[in-house]
């Protein structure tokens, strides 16, 4: 009896010295490794890397840029039964431990000993926390004693929910994304706080082993540890034993979702991330900088439609080039024909779907039918653009066709999706018209889809990627900022931005500002100049002459300046630069803000032979919407920081009469300093000038004169939208090569141009009020909805003189051909003389 109780205390006295050698060498290691490693103070200083984002002026998310997806929350955002699944996971005795478990060290000295190998490091969440903000993830010995000291410093520093609240956001989760809010947004497409409770279970899963337990890559072990997790969270008190049953036996729902943008601007998106590197002295890619633009997202939405639709309506009347490629369906599984009809309905396509640089599912259900997993596979590598989504036939019927798209819907297509796919030829040509589906296609090809129509009514048409492309670019003429920007049909497919780099020759887009250079210069919109064949000698060319050509091979004669415009007539347009003279009508394109630099200096210019980009032709264009004030086109309105605070802010616009200089204003007794950055310098800098360039008088008939290009002219087609206020001219080159339409309300400006990247004819009959006049009246309409229909007001200066329309001379009272014209005040006419047959001296040969 006494031997077994020396033998007791001799064991007690054992381990106790034992205790106290581990105590003493922990305060060894502790003593010895903690002046060595970083100060844990600086936890609290920590800088997340969040992604830079471009926002709309309305403050919808354009774009996204930065390696890491990242949303921080605060504690209080976070949902308390997210929490629980987290520490049911990872650290169940968090808020009672001092930042080290002895359970789960002793835990993990047992495994080593046991495998000879590190099977669970019995890391706490504050011990993760230090290893993620100052430590490496080698699995050593020395750093477990590193994390086990700066989390004993942590826990001094900050409160229990500090620190989860720094894992939660730190944690890598898998797919790029960093903390619980970033996993939600990639793995289901909604706010944390939006989650169910198996959601949040799948996301506490993660931290563990973000590859081996992911649901997307690792669906079934996934699914093993949110079940497990679920069972600790009963074990744990958290969930009842009901709750629990219930969350098991859910559907997992986690897929990939990138970062989807509100609006679509990927190409203005790209400009902004450019800029801000230049503006601000930030990391802009880690730093959590806001860029906010000028753009207008119904606008914005409102562009990219249009430009697609006019892409679509051009590349269907050019033919059908045949399927993206053909499947071989003999080994496939017979799939029937779809029974009901409501799979034919597609998306509401009313706003552009915001595009992804690869092919994703859309929203509905998660599951895939295994006979209709078989036909995806078979061409789910395909991309998808814009609003283009692959599909594979699986039947044809004689009008109809059944297909299955990339997420397992099937869609019928009828006749009217069909029909107009006529074999496209070479050189422009289009074979016969289909007379039934198995004309245009077969089981097994792989095309693309497009939504057709809007609410109700939309469809699934059969579509192509355009070979064509366009850009369009709208400004408000009062301030030159930029309310919508597309520079080609999809950022994705191209990203050559055309609304900026593309320059191409103008055409008759040009010609306004020839014709402004002539009322400058003694010409009057009743001025008659002769529409006739004229040739000019010209050593450079092939037969030593220029004999330029209208548009067709009609002549008008004589024609007042008015109706040349509104006709676009090439040989009046030579005439009048002949005769103001290249080197004054240079001066007036000066003024408008056009590029005279890299333009031509012979009288080809009258027909728009200048190179120029559609942003170019915006900006001078908004000079005669605004009454005659040079404005720069600009899209940044000011980036932000993190924390909401100003970085940059775009410089106050200010019209004023030439020459404008900034005065200070004298009564100013309030001595505000300017707004400055860390760096002291200016956040806003000095306001930006818009200076008078073109005379008000001269403005507003230039605006009559385009008017009419609307309501008798080439540009007819837009009278639809039935505003009374729109002006704008068309724009066509030799051979159809390029398109254009550029016009404006007093409230808006917008210019349209269509071509190839590498140019060649868009084909017979493509001028710019057939290719792109439809692609600005399909913007318009949607972004003057709500914008009220009210010219520009008539200008002191400008008198309404009765003429002869022949003669262009002022009226006798007795003429009852006489027609009003308007005039600048000292430029009206002479009175045409008795009997004058319509002839005048100022007529131009």
């Amino acid at each position: 009896m006494q031997s077994s109780v020396l033998w007791i205390r001799s064991l007690f006295l054992l381990i106790l010295a034992g205790c106290a050698g581990g105590l003493l060498i922990l305060a060894g290691c502790y003593l010895y490794l903690a002046p060595q490693l970083p100060a844990a103070t600086q936890i609290r200083e920590v800088q997340y890397q969040i992604p830079l984002r471009v926002y709309s002026h309305d403050g919808k998310l354009i774009a996204e840029y930065g390696e890491k997806r990242r949303e921080p929350l605060t504690y209080d955002q976070i949902p308390p039964l997210f929490v629980q699944a987290v520490l049911a996971a990872e650290d169940e005795h968090f808020f009672e431990h001092p930042g080290v478990d002895p359970k789960g060290l002793l835990r993990a000295a047992v495994e080593l000993v046991r495998y000879q190998d590190i099977r669970s490091g019995g890391s706490t969440i504050t011990m993760q926390v230090a290893r993620n903000f100052f430590l490496t993830r080698d699995q050593r010995f020395l750093r477990k004693f590193n994390e086990i000291v700066l989390a004993i410093q942590i826990e001094r520093i900050l409160t229990k929910e500090q620190i989860l609240e720094l894992y939660l956001n730190k944690i890598y989760l898998g797919h790029r994304a960093y903390g619980a809010e970033a996993a939600a947004r990639v793995y289901y497409g909604k706010s944390l706080s939006e989650l169910s409770l198996p959601q949040w279970a799948m996301i506490a899963g993660l931290p563990k082993a973000p590859s081996a337990y992911n649901p997307i890559t690792n669906p079934q072990r996934a699914l093993q540890r949110r079940n497990w997790i679920l069972h600790r969270m009963m074990e744990t008190g958290s969930i009842d034993e009901a709750r629990m049953e219930q969350a098991i036996a859910s559907t997992p729902s986690a897929r990939y979702h990138a970062s989807q943008p509100e609006v679509e601007g990927a190409y203005i998106g790209e400009m902004a991330r450019l800029a801000a590197t230049k503006l601000v002295d930030k990391d802009v890619y880690t730093d959590g900088v806001s860029i906010y633009t000028t753009l207008d997202s119904e606008r914005q939405n409102a562009a990219v439609t249009a430009l697609r639709d006019g892409l679509h309506a051009y590349d269907e009347r050019h033919g059908y080039r045949g399927p993206l490629a053909h499947v071989d369906i003999d080994d496939l599984p017979e799939l029937g024909w779809p029974q009901s009809t409501d799979t034919e309905q597609a998306p509401d396509n009313e706003k552009p779907e915001p595009e992804l640089a690869q092919q994703q599912q859309p929203d509905g259900d998660d599951t895939v039918e295994p006979a209709l997993s078989t036909w995806v596979d078979t061409f789910k590598d395909q991309p998808d653009y814009g609003p283009l989504r692959t599909a594979i036939v699986t039947g044809v019927r004689e009008r109809e066709v059944a297909t299955v798209l990339a997420d397992g819907h099937r869609a019928v297509l009828d006749w009217s999706a069909l029909s107009w796919a006529s074999p496209a030829l070479r050189k422009g040509y289009v074979g016969d018209a289909p007379r039934r589906a198995g004309d245009v296609l077969k089981p097994g090809d792989v095309i693309y889809l497009r939504p057709s129509g809007s609410g109700e009514n939309t469809r699934w048409r059969l579509a192509q990627l355009p070979k064509a492309q366009s850009a369009l670019v709208s400004v408000d003429p009062q301030t030159g900022a930029i309310q919508a920007l597309q520079g080609g049909y999809s950022f994705f497919a191209s990203k050559f931005n055309r609304a900026i780099q593309g320059q191409r020759q103008a055409g008759s887009v040009f010609k306004p500002f020839i014709y402004t250079s002539a009322l400058e210069n003694g010409f009057t919109p009743a001025t008659i100049i002769n529409d006739a064949p004229v040739v000019f000698d010209n050593e450079n060319l092939k037969g030593g002459a220029w004999r330029p050509t209208g548009a067709s091979s009609r002549f008008y004669g004589p024609t007042r300046l008015r109706e040349a415009l509104y006709r676009s007539l090439n040989l009046v347009s030579i005439r009048i630069l002949r005769q103001v003279g290249i080197g004054q009508t240079m001066q007036t394109l000066d003024r408008f803000g056009l590029p005279t630099e890299r333009f031509q200096r012979d009288l080809s210019l009258a027909l728009g032979s200048a190179s120029v980009t559609p942003l170019e032709v915006a900006g001078a264009y908004a000079v005669l919407a605004n009454g005659g004030y040079r404005v720069q086109p600009w899209f940044i309105e000011r980036i932000e920081g993190k924390h909401g605070e100003v970085l940059w802010k775009a410089p106050e616009v200010i019209q004023c009469e030439a020459p404008c200089a900034v005065i200070a204003d004298q009564d100013d007794t309030t001595n505000t300093q300017p707004e400055t950055d860390d760096d002291g310098r200016p956040v806003q800098p000095p306001p930006v000038m818009a200076p008078r360039v073109i005379e008000p008088d001269v403005a507003w008939l230039m605006y009559s004169i385009m008017r009419d290009v609307i309501k008798r002219g080439t540009g007819r087609e837009a009278s639809k939208l039935a505003r009374d206020d729109l002006a704008g001219k068309t724009g066509t080159t030799n051979d159809q090569v390029d398109a254009w339409f550029s016009g404006f309300s007093p409230a808006l400006v917008a210019t349209v141009w269509v071509g190839f990247d590498s140019p060649a004819s868009l084909g017979y009959g493509e001028y710019g009020g057939r290719a792109a006049l439809p692609i600005w009246i399909g913007y318009m309409g949607e972004a003057l909805k709500g914008v009220q229909d009210q010219p520009r007001p008539q200008p002191e200066g400008i008198v309404s003189v009765r003429i002869d329309p022949k003669s262009g001379l002022q009226a006798r009272p007795d003429n009852p051909n006489a027609i009003f014209e308007y005039f600048r005040e000292g430029h009206e006419p002479d009175l045409e003389p008795p009997n004058s047959g319509g002839k005048s001296p100022e007529q131009i040969f």
